[in-house]
């Protein structure tokens, strides 16, 4: 699938991504939240995420938000801007306060961590369609977008459902999806049923193995995945240490036709959550007819020396974002995704300087026991480099 940027659109850049940041305090030393004494401040959002790795690889990327007009949304806007991000489009409300949230020095992927949220009724809590400037946020060759958002606001959810509705029309960007389900942020609402509905009107869609067990109750693989989301032209799944698999539809991300909203379903063409334990195959196949497959391509995970797993899912995205911008094949994005990650591994925070096209290029391009063979540790990216440019230099 190659993308196509919005043909009317001005100022037309590589990936727009829309969602919240928060400032984020990380503890001086391990401990409880109740011990810790003292906290250093860094920035978090899983689109803003996307948006820096982008940047920093050298696209064109804008971010599109809500932040207050408090200090800690004057740092969000600087640092974020301080990677190369287009933040023009980012409004401020005077009334809501920058969402803030503590951590633990655990790791957030297991249960040895505790997170304190401070969130509700911030400003980003007030997107919607008609407070974000639409023709800012379709600017992109590609929109990205996360679940997170969807989960913020009833005015969040009407602009996610804007953004991936299909009466957005032929200047559409290629909107990518990140399913991200954090059932704690859904509360009684219905977040695995909503997911499900945005991720059937995007183009790119990634999730995890897991989170798709955990959102849909869908287990048996990532073909039980595509089976109940056959409406994406390109899905990846995440399969942990496993590595990732993706489905490219020979629609090449044409989105089959959906039927009309049911009286009591939950939005136009939102087919029935697959239950847990059920046969999510055949009840999906039901109402969205599967479109012919043109691939289906495994790409095995890198060994590497983790550091931190924080933000690894986002540099996943971002990297094969980048490579898709970049038209490269199918199986080369999934290994720059993996780079990406592994970039993000090996580092302490959120966000960590993704390799260099030359130095990923090199190591996509390696054959497999040579990509079974690598191994990354800490420091990995500077030393590819270092490398790659003693390699050029005469």
């Amino acid at each position: 699938m190659t993308v196509t940027g919005p043909c009317n659109a001005l100022d037309v850049v590589d990936v727009v991504a829309l969602g919240e940041s928060m400032v984020t305090f990380l503890p001086t030393r391990p401990g409880r939240l109740a011990d810790v004494p003292s906290f250093e401040r860094a920035i978090g959002g899983a689109e803003s995420n996307v948006a820096c790795a982008l940047a920093a690889a050298g696209h064109r990327a804008r971010w599109v938000s809500r932040v207050g007009t408090d200090g800690f949304g004057d740092h969000l806007v600087e640092a974020i801007a301080g990677y190369g991000v287009d933040v023009s489009a980012v409004r401020r409300d005077p009334v809501r306060p920058t969402g803030v949230y503590f951590r633990t020095a655990g790791d957030r992927a297991t249960d040895a961590h505790e997170v304190a949220y401070y969130r509700a009724g911030s400003a980003a809590s007030g997107m919607s369609v008609e407070d974000v400037d639409l023709s800012a946020a379709r600017s992109g060759r590609v929109l990205h977008l996360s679940g997170i958002t969807a989960a913020l606001s009833e005015g969040c959810l009407g602009l996610m459902r804007e953004l991936t509705g299909a009466g957005a029309g032929a200047g559409r960007p290629m909107v990518s999806f990140d399913v991200n389900y954090r059932a704690g942020l859904w509360g009684d609402g219905d977040g695995p049923g909503v997911l499900l509905e945005l991720a059937r009107g995007a183009d790119v869609v990634f999730v995890g193995e897991d989170e798709a067990e955990d959102a849909w109750g869908i287990a048996g693989g990532p073909e039980a995945v595509r089976a109940a989301l056959p409406e994406p032209g390109v899905l990846v799944v995440k399969q942990g240490g496993v590595g990732a698999t993706a489905f490219v539809s020979a629609a090449g991300g044409v989105r089959p036709s959906r039927p009309a909203q049911a009286a009591g379903s939950r939005a136009a063409g939102a087919a029935p959550v697959p239950q847990r334990g059920g046969t999510p195959s055949a009840r999906a196949s039901d109402t969205h007819p599967r479109p012919a497959e043109a691939s289906s391509t495994f790409v095995p995970a890198l060994t590497v020396d983790v550091v931190a797993t924080v933000g690894a899912g986002d540099a996943f995205a971002a990297g094969f974002l980048s490579a898709t911008l970049r038209a490269l094949p199918i199986r080369d994005r999934l290994r720059h995704a993996h780079l990406w990650a592994a970039a993000t591994l090996t580092a302490p925070g959120d966000l960590a300087a993704p390799p260099s096209h030359d130095t990923a290029d090199r190591l996509a391009a390696l054959d497999d026991a040579g990509w079974e063979k690598l191994r990354l540790g800490p420091g990995w990216t500077q030393a590819a480099q270092r490398a790659d440019e003693e390699v050029r230099t005469p």
